[in-house]
């Protein structure tokens, strides 16, 4: 496989991770999102994480083989220091390295704006998922039954966790994603 290189995504980049997403929506419990959304409702999505969370797109030899981001744990203040991953792997780019070098420059990034927890909701029976994020350091913190409904079935959640390092007692500021671009090299 030709070297993977990691890139900041784009807005324009909507189509083809929606390309790796739908398969995703349409035939398992990974997402609990029922329809696949519109390229200009990914689209949004991507430009509304980049203003506060790195999204991050895997490439090797010109192809998308997948891509991260985090999104927003819990939208209290307090929660600041604390974000959900979310990594997802064109069939193509599994077991091959493409999400843990998406994980790596994530966690990296994240470490730099100030994140403490990252936290990792995986659907019960995804063993894959597990497995990638025990490899990655993250612990299993909670199990939810029944929380979601798909395909004729309740679904339970597991919640897994990472700590960047220890949290301080007295934390700096989060730093958005763009305030971090513009005053530290990051790509």
């Amino acid at each position: 496989m030709a070297e993977i290189v990691i890139r900041e995504a784009q807005v324009m980049d909507a189509p083809v991770l929606l390309a790796i997403y739908r398969p995703y929506v349409e035939k398992t419990t990974i997402t609990f999102e029922y329809q696949v959304p519109t390229e200009d409702e990914f689209a949004k999505r991507i430009q509304e994480t980049l203003t506060r969370y790195p999204y991050l797109v895997a490439e090797a030899a010109g192809e998308v083989l997948g891509y991260a981001y985090a999104s927003v744990y819990k939208p209290r203040e307090a929660y600041d220091w604390s974000c959900e991953v979310t990594v997802y792997v064109k069939q193509k780019g599994k077991a091959r390295g493409v999400g843990s070098a998406l994980y790596r420059r994530l966690e990296a990034l994240l470490a730099k704006q100030g994140i403490c927890t990252l936290a990792a909701c995986i659907t019960a029976g995804n063993e894959a998922s597990v497995a990638f994020h025990q490899k990655w350091g993250y612990h299993q913190v909670a199990s939810f039954e029944h929380l979601g409904y798909k395909f004729g079935a309740w679904q339970d959640v597991l919640w897994f966790q990472k700590q960047l390092g220890t949290p301080p007692e007295n934390p700096s500021a989060f730093i958005p994603y763009p305030l971090l671009k513009a005053t530290e090299k990051v790509w």
